[in-house]
């Protein structure tokens, strides 16, 4: 069963007609604000997903507590990764487009959930994107982090895809980092530029 949660009744209705265009007959998506305590899903998918908002901030007293307890800001790009981490089961998976501020930012609510993934979960690739591959709706560098819900160390992926300029995908030099890199306060960047609004979550 594919899940769907957004606060745009457009986009409800535009996630419903491509998800059943693509095969998906019954689609369960919400209207809801998934940051509040609207949302109380606990361990419950398989797999997620997302491409959340990245450049706002919430008031306190409207995110649910236990979000703030894994990282206390009211940044919405990484309040969504803790949620994440809640929403998954043991042995789930996330791939999340992020901006390149949740890798390299130094701020304790960075470092927190950054730890949080490497120290507590498994953290298996990082995907650096093309600068400017989301415009002319954003023009911020992203990448695609991915994370399993389990409590394992390991080292991780990175790898970086160039733009049309380039020749294909290829790793950057830095391609096997290790978590402490990711964990300290700023990481040293590769040669490649560095990665939700929906939430779309499977339950088996």
């Amino acid at each position: 069963m594919f899940t769907g949660y957004d606060m745009d009744r457009t986009m409800l209705r535009i996630g419903a007609m491509n998800m059943m265009a693509h095969g998906i007959q019954n689609p369960h998506i919400e209207y809801k604000d998934s940051l509040s305590d609207q949302n109380a899903d606990d361990g419950k998918y398989t797999k997620i997903l997302t491409n959340p908002p990245f450049k706002g901030s919430l008031d306190y007293d409207i995110v649910s507590t236990d979000l703030t307890k894994v990282t206390k800001t009211k940044k919405t790009e990484l309040l969504f990764l803790a949620l994440f981490l809640r929403m998954l089961r043991n042995g789930g998976q996330c791939a999340s487009i992020v901006p390149d501020g949740v890798l390299f930012g130094s701020s304790k609510a960075h470092l927190s959930i950054r730890k949080e993934i490497v120290e507590s979960h498994k953290l298996d690739a990082i995907i650096s994107m093309p600068s400017g591959v989301f415009k002319p709706y954003a023009g911020v560098s992203t990448a695609v982090i991915i994370f399993t819900k389990h409590r394992s160390r390991h080292k991780a992926w990175r790898l970086a895809l160039q733009d049309s300029q380039g020749t294909g995908a290829q790793p950057a030099n830095n391609r096997q980092r290790s978590e402490e890199s990711l964990s300290a306060p700023r990481a040293k960047r590769g040669n490649g530029k560095c990665i939700l609004r929906r939430c779309w979550a499977k339950a088996s």
